[in-house]
């Protein structure tokens, strides 16, 4: 992945799970992801255990078994960049040897004492995540005194306990995690200050597809609230933000669309 592209990437997202919010169980995952590949994914990120509020862990076993035989099979048929989505070491260890080449962590490598010299021996790119709390109980009542200014520094704070550990600095992707342990208003603070987000010499992430504050944010305007499928409208109005402020890749379900959204941006730019 190069952050010298001229519009932010495009990651699209492959759900090897039951359980996802959005589409858990509604499709193959290989046929998902070549068809994303075939719409203009820039990267694929394959998860096995779902992170949406609520959700129930799973054995790393029952998570290598999920993503392992999607990688190998996307990997057959492309050799573009492939993310795993997890938070435990080996999972990460099996899926770069079935060929996965980022570890997107929703935990910032933070889930295991050896995550972060794990990331540092599989030579990974990284993408480290703030969330507070876990994904069971994150959305009780989450709470901060700057959100912004917290999401920031601990991300930063990341970025050098991953250097420190051997990750290179120009592997080391940020993500604010939108909707992992926020409310709609720290949802939106964080989304407007992408361009502070962006500033400190590591490429950003922008992961809001299909998220329930969209819905929130219907209900707190009065009108009929979507479902996660029918969200696409607000997905890319924040990534077309975000893009504008400087987020360099964009995490979405709905990789046509995006890819679309995008190209009109840059004809108007």
């Amino acid at each position: 992945m190069s952050a010298d592209y001229q519009l932010p990437l495009i990651m699209g997202i492959v759900n090897a799970t039951p359980d996802s919010f959005s589409d858990g169980g509604a499709y193959d995952p290989v046929a998902q992801g070549l068809r994303l590949i075939a719409e203009g994914a820039d990267v694929l990120d394959i998860g096995g255990e779902s992170t949406r509020p609520g959700a129930e862990p799973v054995s790393a076993a029952d998570e290598i078994a999920r993503v392992v035989p999607v990688i190998k099979a996307i990997r057959a048929e492309w050799d573009g960049p492939l993310s795993i989505d997890t938070l435990k070491p080996e999972v990460a260890r099996a899926a770069f040897t079935a060929g996965a080449t980022t570890w997107n962590d929703v935990t910032a490598l933070t889930h295991a004492p050896d995550s972060l010299a794990t990331a540092a021996e599989l030579n990974a790119e990284v993408i480290l995540m703030h969330m507070q709390g876990e994904p069971r109980t994150m959305q009780a009542a989450p709470r901060y005194d700057d959100v912004v200014a917290e999401v920031e520094a601990w991300l930063l704070a990341r970025a050098e306990a991953a250097m420190v550990a051997g990750v290179a600095r120009e592997k080391i992707w940020l993500d604010p995690g939108i909707g992992f342990g926020k409310t709609l208003d720290h949802n939106l603070a964080l989304i407007r200050a992408t361009e502070r987000l962006a500033s400190h010499g590591f490429p950003l992430l922008m992961a809001a597809s299909r998220k329930r504050f969209i819905a929130a944010l219907e209900e707190r305007e009065g009108t009929p609230v979507s479902d996660a499928t029918q969200r696409i409208g607000g997905t890319l109005a924040i990534h077309l933000y975000a893009a504008r402020k400087g987020a360099r890749m964009v995490r979405v379900h709905d990789v046509a669309a995006m890819r679309q959204a995008l190209q009109l941006w840059a004809a108007l730019a």
